[in-house]
């Protein structure tokens, strides 16, 4: 059985949400997007990504992604050409009860019993199933135990509102502190397994 890996861009208080452009997700009427910057972490990112075996995506990360890396040239230099072409490969796997079809090359749509779906993908799946954003999705997988590992790359910046990974009402989680890194920015890369 494949793990499930959970891979979050954080500020400092917690804000998960819109890390990559000023309007990647205004959602709520978040006005910060953009925060993150990531000038030192392309050989942490590049190194998790050589692990990705298919993606499970929510579906407003899917809409993003899908607007992003999959119309993106897979020849473009450097890492962007190098995750549109792996992107682009692996299966994508999206919990949505909005969407009836998917236009990404190798997307897959969930059924209703996302739990048992997921389940379902991480047994046909060899290698890590990653999500990345998805806070709503997050949420449910923890409510189900399905998450095995947190990778968050916490970045010394405080926005005090937005969507939080770990919001009120967040299933109780016990977990055991894997590898920390700092990085010369004054990002931390830290994970967490789960503890039985």
């Amino acid at each position: 059985m494949s793990p499930l890996v959970v891979q979050t861009f954080l500020t400092l208080d917690g804000v998960a949400q819109g890390p990559g452009g000023s309007d990647e997700d205004t959602e709520g009427g978040f006005s910060h997007g953009g925060w993150q910057d990531d000038a030192d972490l392309g050989d942490v990112v590049t190194d998790w990504e050589a692990k990705t075996a298919a993606l499970l995506l929510g579906r407003k990360t899917y809409d993003i992604w899908a607007g992003a890396w999959g119309v993106w040239p897979e020849d473009a230099p450097g890492f962007m050409g190098e995750f549109t072409r792996r992107y682009n490969r692996v299966p994508k796997y999206v919990a949505s009860t909005t969407l009836t079809e998917l236009g990404w090359t190798n997307s897959h749509l969930l059924g209703a019993d996302l739990p048992a779906e997921v389940r379902r993908v991480r047994d046909e799946t060899d290698g890590e199933l990653r999500v990345w954003g998805s806070t709503r999705l997050i949420r449910t997988l923890a409510e189900h135990d399905l998450v095995d590992e947190y990778r968050l790359v916490t970045y010394p910046v405080v926005l005090g509102t937005g969507k939080r990974l770990f919001s009120d009402g967040f299933p109780v989680t016990r977990l055991a502190q894997g590898e920390v890194r700092v990085l010369p920015s004054g990002v931390t890369v830290t994970s967490y397994t789960r503890r039985p």
